[in-house]
């Protein structure tokens, strides 16, 4: 055989190679054509690639065009079908009433990597996200979410917020820090017990390389990871994101070190003190999940869900009240008259400033900062809408297709609270408005994004005044390719209002 192989030539061996290419792409078309034909329609993916190319090109406008394919769409992750969700009436089937079957948690490679599946975001749909989940919310309520103690927490933390932007003395600034400072430290005084003053070096160096980890998992080099996971072996710009990863993961072993070293079991302080008694208490329990890992990654979810999203929503929010100065006098106009300059909001105010509360939903429908959602799998064979649907298939709900639907908007295209009011002028909300998902898999940071939302965008709005500097040009919405729909780095103008305005 070795002779045989010698004597080839070299034209020999490259029209082997050919043929053999030509073969496998001939076989993968095969496959691909058979795999169409028992799967919802979608757009025609290329051998290997599937439709990631179109993905790369124009993501939002894929998106859009998904639902001219029906209520479900078949993309091609790789070599893997997905299906996507296009209407809230097919979402709200699949994800709630068959959530057993369609709440599994997609292994996404380049997020594995660095989570190896604990937690609670990534964790799969069994035993462990359970007791991960169900302690999380229990113990976050008993710190004060959903009540009066976090109210506080946020106004508190919205007045340091204020006080920071109001440092530029009507200079033009980039908000980015201050803002993921503020939201990060209500999470943290939960998590952590503490917070972090908007000059701690350390803690803004943690918020940076969170940002740029978001940025590459979500761009390029972190969907050819997802493609091609072996290169984790090899080095390049993938290795960042692990690397940052790990600088964050650090930072919490050691906060919850020193917790070990100070904990009193009678008095927990935290989150982080309320897990390690639980730890000790379910030691002897072998079906028990609470240890190290799932204490790190757990409180890496809670940290993540509670920072990076509403954060991302307010950078929005000023691009938008900014390009909307009408809007955002309304909302002015209809807080002092309700509050006036001294009073400082809460979330029982949320019905009488119903105007205000339409510009902040409408800011979360137009940023759509998750617009495909979290990505789930099917847990079990499932059918839906006639198609059989094997287990282990990809799942996601076109946020950004819903949130836009003609049919369910009156003004789906352009920024307008009036999406949220009715012929009366009182808040209405729709039952498209799906910002956080359904069913089991709703984000855990629910409550209190919408605690944080209310009072941070009503205190801002109440004391200062947001424009874009003189010398701007018109603020393109140019986005971040990342994990979440980020605006590029902007610098704004704010000034303090009064009563003698």
């Amino acid at each position: 055989m070795w002779t045989v192989l010698r004597n080839l030539d070299g034209n020999a061996v490259g029209l082997a190679l050919l043929l053999g290419l030509i073969i496998l792409v001939l076989y993968e078309i095969l496959r691909i054509n058979f795999s169409r034909a028992q799967t919802p329609p979608g757009p025609t993916p290329l051998p290997f690639m599937g439709t990631l190319p179109h993905v790369w090109k124009n993501t939002v406008e894929l998106k859009l065009q998904m639902p001219k394919y029906g209520e479900l769409t078949t993309v091609y992750i790789g070599r893997k079908p997905a299906i996507i969700l296009n209407t809230v009436q097919i979402t709200q089937e699949a994800l709630v009433q068959n959530a057993a079957s369609f709440s599994g948690r997609s292994t996404v490679p380049v997020l594995h990597w660095v989570t190896d599946g604990y937690g609670i975001i990534m964790a799969q749909f069994g035993h462990s996200w359970r007791q991960q989940r169900r302690f999380a919310l229990h113990t976050l309520k008993n710190f004060g979410l959903g009540k009066k103690t976090v109210e506080e927490r946020v106004l508190e933390e919205g007045q340091y917020l204020i006080a920071e932007m109001c440092k530029a003395k009507g200079t033009a600034f980039d908000p980015q820090h201050a803002i993921q400072n503020a939201v990060s430290n209500i999470i943290c005084s939960i998590v952590f017990g503490d917070r972090f003053e908007y000059d701690d070096k350390h803690f803004a160096y943690l918020l940076k390389i969170l940002n740029e980890t978001f940025i590459l998992a979500g761009s390029f080099i972190g969907q050819v990871f997802n493609l091609l996971p072996f290169i984790k072996h090899f080095p390049g710009p993938h290795q960042k994101i692990y690397q940052n990863f790990e600088e964050f993961k650090s930072f919490i072993r050691e906060a919850v070190e020193e917790h070990r070293k100070t904990l009193d079991p009678d008095n927990p302080r935290d989150f982080i003190d309320a897990y390690l008694l639980e730890m000790e208490k379910q030691k002897l329990n072998e079906e028990s999940t609470f240890h190290e890992m799932n204490l790190v990654m757990t409180v890496n979810d809670l940290f993540l869900a509670g920072t990076d999203t509403t954060a991302t929503t307010i950078r929005w929010g000023l691009i938008y009240l900014s390009q909307n100065p009408d809007v955002q006098e309304r909302c002015h106009k209809e807080i002092v008259q309700v509050l006036g300059y001294d009073r400082l909001p809460c979330m029982d105010d949320r019905d009488k400033l119903p105007y205000t509360y339409a510009t902040l939903h409408e800011i979360q429908r137009c940023a759509n900062i998750v617009p495909l959602g979290g990505v789930h799998e099917t847990t079990q064979p499932s059918k839906l809408r006639g198609y059989d649907i094997p287990k282990g298939t990809r799942i996601m709900a076109n946020l950004a297709a819903i949130l836009s639907d003609k049919d369910h908007w009156k003004h789906p295209e352009t920024f307008n609270p009036e999406n949220f009011l009715d012929d009366n002028r009182y808040f209405c909300k729709p039952e498209s408005f799906l910002p956080f998902s359904l069913g089991p898999r709703v984000c855990p940071g629910e409550t209190l994004a919408k605690t944080e939302l209310f009072l941070f965008f009503t205190c801002l709005l109440q004391q200062l005044n947001f424009l874009w500097p003189p010398d701007a040009q018109s603020q393109q919405m140019d986005v971040f390719l990342s994990m979440i729909r980020s605006p590029q780095p902007f610098s704004i103008i704010c000034h303090r209002r009064g009563a003698n305005e």
